[in-house]
């Protein structure tokens, strides 16, 4: 980290993540079906409403006019996982899925795949088709069709494909970078291992250093805890012991104050935001300002509320060109989004339903839109559940190393995992 000459005073310094600059130490995780373009962009422009003056692109007061693809000054906004095999074959959705949001600053992109050779293949697709700023690898996700083909969160336990994957995709997009005259950063997430028996964060981490990271970001929980319990932040300040680049620190996230205590107590470079914004964009505005010391926040009552779900709706429609798939998409976001409001079961489940914007309108503004934000929709958000048996391939814990079977099948890994 380091603060770039003329930069403005601030409460923490610039974090860099090979050429790209935080101005604010906050990430918004990928989450499948959840961080699309019009969720991106309402976390993003919420998170800008927190900045100071000095650094609102907004405010006649700024002190730097930033860089398209190099100054994210609310913090990274990564889309959601996107397969490398769907990628390599042209599935149209996958395609659809990388098309960038004109309006986004910085452009980051979550690839997920177990075969070296395919995430290469997908990574020179991104770079060489300006298609994304910063490329995030997925060894994080613990829901079973990742992990049974071996990918996710199971994938750090083979050292040899850890090492092979994280490889293949810098060499890549160094490649690509060359011809195009890019530099797009690479970038890991992870868990601390599949469970207690199997730690694996910071060799992986070490692993993925010596090839070449910008950054780690690690969730501190296992694959087994799947969001279980409490996220063990220790583990993050023993990862930012270990390695020399940025650490980015997720779990358990909820506020402003969560971020700093999560600073504070690990010594992190950044925080990373999943769970906790769902319904709830204007999170971000809550931790920019927190760790920015940008103006003051305050949670929307129900009529602000109301009108972020109908531009969140309207720009949803926008970007899909289909009224009732978009509409379909938004269902899950308004129940968030109405979490803890006296609204009624008649009219929530009608809500559930919601097959247009007109409908949507007429719904809300028959709300009591006076309530104020409820203090039972604070805090932890999304399904915690319990721990939860890890789905792996068969004979996946007989060797940290993969069997010479296990990589000739690298190639079927893909199939029924495919994001698009």
């Amino acid at each position: 980290m380091s603060e770039p000459p003329g930069a403005p005073a601030g409460p923490t310094p610039v974090v860099e993540v090979g050429p790209l600059r935080l101005w604010s130490p906050v990430v918004l995780a990928p989450m499948a079906g959840v961080t699309d373009a019009p969720f991106r962009r309402l976390c993003r422009e919420f998170g800008e409403q927190g900045l100071p003056a000095e650094l609102s692109p907004d405010s006649p007061d700024r002190r730097i006019e930033p860089i398209r693809g190099v100054d994210a000054l609310a913090g990274l906004y990564v889309m959601e996982m996107v397969t490398s095999r769907a990628l390599v074959e042209g599935n149209r959705r996958t395609l659809d899925m990388v098309r960038p949001d004109p309006q986004e600053r910085v452009r980051s992109v979550q690839l997920y795949g177990v075969d070296p050779d395919t995430m290469a293949k997908a990574t020179e697709i991104l770079v060489d088709c300006d298609l994304a700023d910063h490329i995030d690898l997925n060894f994080g996700c613990p829901v079973p069709k990742v992990t049974r083909k071996g990918g996710g969160a199971a994938l750090p336990w083979k050292k040899d494909l850890f090492d092979d994957l994280v490889r293949a995709v810098i060499d890549a997009s160094e490649r690509a970078g060359r011809r195009r005259g890019a530099d797009v950063p690479v970038t890991v997430k992870m868990r601390i291992g599949i469970d207690d028996e199997h730690v694996t964060y910071l060799d992986a981490a070490r692993t993925a250093v010596n090839r070449g990271v910008a950054a780690v970001a690690l969730h501190a929980r296992t694959q087994t805890q799947h969001y279980s319990g409490a996220a063990r932040w220790e583990a993050i300040a023993r990862l930012k012991e270990a390695v020399p680049v940025p650490v980015l620190g997720n779990g358990d996230v909820f506020s402003g104050e969560d971020a700093q205590r999560m600073m504070g107590e690990t010594g992190c470079d950044a925080v990373v935001v999943g769970r906790g914004c769902q319904g709830r964009p204007w999170l971000f505005a809550d931790i920019v300002s927190t760790l920015m010391d940008g103006p003051a926040f305050q949670d929307p009552g129900l009529r602000g509320i109301a009108s972020i779900i109908e531009t969140h709706a309207r720009w949803a429609v926008d970007d899909q060109g289909d009224e009732s798939r978009a509409m379909r998409e938004m269902r899950k976001h308004i129940g968030w989004y109405l979490r803890g409001f006296s609204v009624g079961g008649a009219t929530r489940h009608a809500l559930g339903m919601v097959s247009t914007l007109d409908e949507l309108h007429e719904l809300l503004t028959g709300l009591d839109l006076d309530q104020g934000f409820p203090t039972a929709a604070r805090g932890p958000r999304g399904r915690a559940g319990g721990e939860k048996t890890p789905h792996l391939p068969d004979g996946w814990l007989d060797s940290p190393f993969l069997s010479e079977a296990e990589r000739a099948d690298l190639h079927l890994a893909e199939d029924g995992a495919n994001g698009g």
